[in-house]
Order: structure tokens, then C-alpha cells, then sequence
């Protein structure tokens, strides 16, 4: 039996104000959901600075050993937006006006004031890209190879994934299910790991908490194929209960 083909992503997060703290990346979680929906598994996350050598290593790193890579923030129109220029850097191309951008842009403009110098700046593609439509604000993304460059914000960045779906190659969505118990993870590793081992394909993540002065936790059974969850949740469930411990179908 083959295995099934495993899509990946990675996502790199640009910007200083991530690093300090002042803005809070929101990102993360909708990306990983949008992916999971196309059957693309997000690997890695990667948090830089406005650094076009961070930025660039970043690139040429998690663009080879992943199907995909986005990257979010520093595409705008003030001089600390560097994403474009790093990763043409990286990717060896040159910075080009593109003429499709412009034209969005002078449209979008039309009546707010014209295409200032700063505004034109998010004309700026790497030679040879592609843009991803962006129907919030007008400036568009960018995608050049297997990269996504898109908007910081976070509804804009929205905005520019429904765009693209449905046209990525991927595998089968991944389902999940979950089930909680009042139970310490470490009294239930070995089971866990056998439940796991038992049903090949599966991946199961345990979510350990403290409430109500008890400790707890829940586990989440992963796999594309939805008949694989349901027997791997019965059968662990099954173990938990014969070991003492009362199974919440859904989670604590």
C-alpha cells in the first residue's frame, strides 16, 4: 500500500511590530484552518523582522522544503514594506512595476486622491509574478512560484485566501475529532501512543489543562479519512473506560 500524499505549507509573519508585541498576529489560526479545507497541512510558522536578510534566508529556507509558503505583512506603501524587494532578492529577479497592479490601483484611487508616489509602491511585484485579487482595499497580493505574499491585515488577508481557493493542489481535507477526559495526560501516554500506533494514519494531539482544581485533558484524533477518526475515538474512548476515566465525546 502507498502512502498518501502529505501537502505542506509554511507561513513566515513579517514585521517589528509582531516581534515587539504591539500587534497581535491573527493570522496564524485562519491560515491553518483555510489550508486545512484545500488538504494542505501548515508545517511552520516563522515570526521576522523587517530585515531583508531574515527575510530572505526565511524564504529560501521554507520555500524548498515545503509545497507552499505564505508570507504575511510588509507589502504597503511606506518605506519599511521590504517584503517584495527581499524576496526578489532572494529569488535572484528583479522589481518591476506591474502594469496590472498599477492599473487596479488607478482605479481604486480614482476618487481618493490619485496614485501618490507611496500608494504606486504597491505596484512593485518580482518579475514574472502573478497577483492575487484583493476586493477590501485594492492593492493586491502577490505570487511568484510556490509563494504567496499577501496583506498584514488581518480581513484583507482573508479577503485574498477566498480568492484563492479551490486553486491550489492539495490532498484530502483533514478531519478531527475530540473527546475529553478528568485525567493527567501522563497516566494515559502509553495509551495514547498505542491507540495511535493501532490505527494507522491517524495523528492524535494531547491538550493538557488545569480547571476547577482538576487537572485534565482533551485529545484531538486527526486523519483525511473520517472513517479512521471515528473507530480510533471509539477505540480510545473504550481504553479510557476501562481504565476508570469518564469520556466526554466533544472535549472538556
Amino acid at each position: 500500500m502507498t502512502s498518501e500524499r502529505i501537502w505542506t505549507a509554511a507561513l513566515i509573519v513579517i514585521g517589528d511590530e509582531i516581534l515587539s508585541g504591539r500587534t497581535q498576529d491573527r493570522n496564524v489560526a485562519h491560515l491553518a484552518s483555510w489550508l486545512n479545507v484545500q488538504g494542505i497541512g501548515l508545517a511552520e510558522v516563522r515570526i521576522v523582522g523587517d530585515r531583508m536578510d531574515a527575510i530572505g534566508e526565511a524564504v529560501n529556507t521554507l520555500r524548498i522544503r515545503n509545497d507552499y509558503l505564505f508570507t504575511t505583512g510588509g507589502i504597503g506603501p511606506t518605506h519599511d514594506d521590504i517584503t517584495v524587494d527581499a524576496i526578489a532578492a532572494a529569488l535572484g529577479l528583479p522589481v518591476i512595476e506591474h502594469p496590472e497592479a498599477r492599473a487596479i490601483l488607478d482605479g481604486y484611487y480614482a476618487d481618493r486622491g490619485g496614485v501618490s508616489v507611496a500608494r504606486a509602491r504597491m505596484a512593485r511585484t518580482p518579475e514574472g509574478a502573478s497577483l492575487i485579487p484583493n476586493r477590501v482595499s485594492g492593492a493586491p497580493g502577490i505570487r511568484i512560484a510556490n509563494i504567496f505574499i499577501m496583506a498584514g491585515v488581518p480581513h484583507i488577508t482573508a479577503g485574498m485566501l477566498d480568492a484563492l481557493t479551490g486553486t491550489l493542489e492539495g490532498g484530502r481535507p483533514v478531519v478531527s475529532g475530540t473527546i475529553g477526559c478528568w485525567v493527567g495526560e501522563s497516566e494515559v501516554a502509553d495509551l495514547l501512543r498505542g491507540a495511535e500506533k493501532a490505527h494507522e494514519g491517524v495523528a492524535i494531539g494531547s491538550y493538557p489543562f488545569f480547571r476547577e482544581g482538576r487537572t485534565g485533558a482533551n485529545f484531538v484524533v486527526r486523519s483525511p479519512d473520517p472513517a479512521l477518526v471515528e473507530a480510533c475515538l471509539r477505540d480510545l474512548s473504550d481504553a479510557l473506560e476501562a481504565q476508570g476515566h469518564r469520556v466526554v465525546p466533544g472535549g472538556i
